[in-house]
């Protein structure tokens, strides 16, 4: 019992952080209609900044995350604007040739920048010491820090889709671009502000994830980006509940394959997972956009 506990909580805390990775992606494929494969790159750059942040700067945690955030946000804007904003109305192949260039670019900038072994993550001193006690099984600060954030950050991003103009303008755009022009909504603000918002959800997962597993590398943010994508086609791809929801069942079915089998399959069985949901239910759990990714 104490092993399904515990697997339960560390498959909880996971699929926190591939939440978090996956909210980007169904709000870029919600509102664009296409793959954005850099995504796992930008989180990785993320990664870094907050790694010279803390580890080099000395900047405490509580300013390195949203620093780190709002970097990785101009940034991912950055990308949109000079990868993207060009290949809209074309056919869906030219986009996703251009994101995987981008992928390359940044894998390849980070192996001249930081080479290509493991940096070692900085644990902020908040974190460390003994963890909070539950039913007799001990949860280390770092995953109620990881379950705090990741439920605060979810909570605000409902409140601003459903409250704020901007939240309000990207569900406009991502429903019908040329319905929202017409009432004076600026597309290529509101996508700029997708992009900006899912590359700082997935900075603080990112660190959340440096500061659990203690490490940082140029390749970290491909599988990542492959864990969140089959997060949002399990949910329901474009389906931001869809992806919360994807991104938690992967985390925990990985957790517990490799606490009752073996971590050598871990990967397997959760993609087995999201092969048998889709036989099922081929648009995800939740639903998702219909329109085709190429």
């Amino acid at each position: 019992m104490e092993l399904f506990v515990r697997q339960l909580v560390n498959g909880l805390a996971l699929g926190s952080i591939y939440s978090l990775v996956a909210i980007g992606f169904a709000m870029v494929y919600g509102i664009l209609f296409f793959i954005n494969f850099p995504h796992g790159e930008i989180l990785m750059m993320g990664m870094y900044i907050a790694l010279i942040l803390m580890g080099q700067l000395g900047v405490p945690f509580v300013i390195t995350l949203p620093l780190a955030m709002l970097l990785t946000a101009l940034l991912g804007m950055s990308v949109e604007k000079i990868a993207y904003s060009r290949l809209r109305t074309v056919r869906r192949l030219a986009p996703l040739l251009s994101a995987m260039g981008v992928s390359l670019a940044f894998q390849n900038l980070a192996l001249v920048i930081w080479g290509a072994k493991p940096l070692p993550y900085p644990v902020p001193d908040a974190l460390r010491g003994e963890g909070l006690m539950v039913v007799g099984i001990q949860i280390p600060r770092s995953l109620i820090l990881i379950f705090a954030l990741t439920i605060v950050l979810m909570i605000g991003l409902q409140v601003f889709f459903k409250r704020h103009i901007v939240g309000i303008a990207i569900r406009a755009v991502s429903q019908n671009q040329t319905s929202a022009k017409l009432v004076g909504v600026n597309p290529n603000l509101e996508i700029s502000a997708t992009f900006a918002i899912g590359s700082a959800l997935a900075a603080a997962g990112g660190l959340l994830l440096g500061v659990r597993y203690g490490s940082v590398y140029p390749t970290v943010g491909f599988s990542l980006m492959l864990k969140a994508f089959a997060a949002c086609v399990l949910g329901g791809i474009g389906s931001i509940p869809g992806a919360v929801v994807g991104g938690m069942i992967i985390g925990i079915t990985e957790t517990f394959a490799v606490g009752y089998i073996s971590s050598a399959y871990r990967d397997a069985i959760a993609f087995a997972v999201l092969t048998l949901v889709l036989l099922v239910r081929p648009s995800g759990l939740l639903g998702g956009r219909t329109e085709a990714i190429v």
